[in-house]
């Protein structure tokens, strides 16, 4: 199993000499690779609802300075030799297929070949219209069409595609991505559509545990989420244990709940030898890439805390 760690994209952790002593020295520390989040502008006002909290309220301190998620991916490339990179998740209908896709096979060549592309169709209706995305209630369509346009780009030498938002033919597109057939796609969401693009596309499912309206916080509720994803994909004519499986931990420890919702332990509470044992199980149900939104305010105290979870807890799996 791969372990991984949220690099900052935004506040002051995300200052230039922070982020790479933080990505320098989380490689280092043996962590496999870094995850990065995806906003373009955090609108004022937002009625649309967050997945990922209970109350459907966007972080307060979400609304700070923010990179762009490629821009900093590729920075991070040029500073590290070996940490996985990973957009967690890429927003696909924020940037124009054709040149994402361009940036995407830049960032996996110059870093020779450590790009995951994770992505998802997005959730703030208002981050659209302000940056002149496609309609938000076509984001499933258009996050399907553009991956499709992707993979066309990265593996064919005469590539030509003729939907109802991507279409180009006579073009060249080179160099391809490094990583063949192409770098490695991740599916994040827990919804029914979020599933059904993992079984179609999907190199791995990369679920957040924390959404109220699709829990995976307890190993019964996320194994329950894997055979829905095994029976789809076998549905869409693949096999079975065709995607693999990735997932992302935001909160661990003491301060987390220890029961779930339909009242078995909660993934990730407790002591290091708890979660220990949860890194485990879940390992034996095939998860191959895990991550971690580690806490601290500075430098050191991120570093700090990366380094006790790996003293701690890795030590014991």
């Amino acid at each position: 199993m791969k372990i991984g760690f949220s690099a900052p994209t935004q506040g002051p952790l995300s200052a230039t000499e922070n982020l790479v002593r933080l990505v320098t020295e989380g490689e280092a520390m043996g962590f496999d690779y870094a995850t990065f989040s995806d906003h373009v502008v955090i609108p004022t006002d937002i009625e649309a609802k967050y997945p990922y909290s209970s109350t459907g309220e966007f972080p307060a301190g979400s609304r700070v300075e923010r990179h762009e998620q490629l821009t900093e991916m590729a920075f991070v490339a040029g500073k590290t030799k070996k940490l996985g990179l990973v957009s967690s998740v890429m927003v696909v209908p924020h940037r124009p297929a054709v040149l994402t896709a361009k940036m995407l096979a830049t960032i996996d060549v110059l870093s020779g070949g450590r790009l995951i592309l994770g992505i998802g169709a997005g959730w703030m209706k208002e981050e659209f219209q302000a940056i002149g995305a496609p309609d938000f209630d076509q984001r499933g369509k258009v996050t399907d069409e553009y991956m499709n346009a992707f993979i066309e780009l990265w593996t064919n030498h005469k590539p030509s595609f003729n939907g109802e938002h991507v279409r180009f033919a006579d073009i060249v597109f080179e160099p391809k991505p490094v990583q063949k057939p192409h770098p490695p796609i991740w599916v994040g969401g827990e919804s029914g559509p979020a599933l059904r693009r993992t079984a179609r596309l999907g190199d791995a499912w990369y679920p957040i545990g924390t959404n109220p309206a699709f829990p995976l916080d307890s190993l019964a509720r996320f194994k329950a989420g894997v055979a829905r994803l095994r029976k789809l994909t076998q549905e869409a004519g693949r096999a079975p244990n065709a995607v693999g499986l990735a997932l992302r931990c935001t909160a661990f420890g003491e301060q987390v709940p220890a029961k779930a919702g339909d009242g078995e332990r909660r993934l990730f509470a407790g002591k290091p030898a708890e979660i220990a044992a949860d890194i485990k199980a879940l390992r034996e149900v095939g998860v191959a890439h895990l991550d971690f939104g580690f806490g601290g305010t500075t430098v050191d105290s991120m570093l700090g805390e990366m380094q006790r979870f790996r003293k701690d807890v890795l030590a014991l799996v």
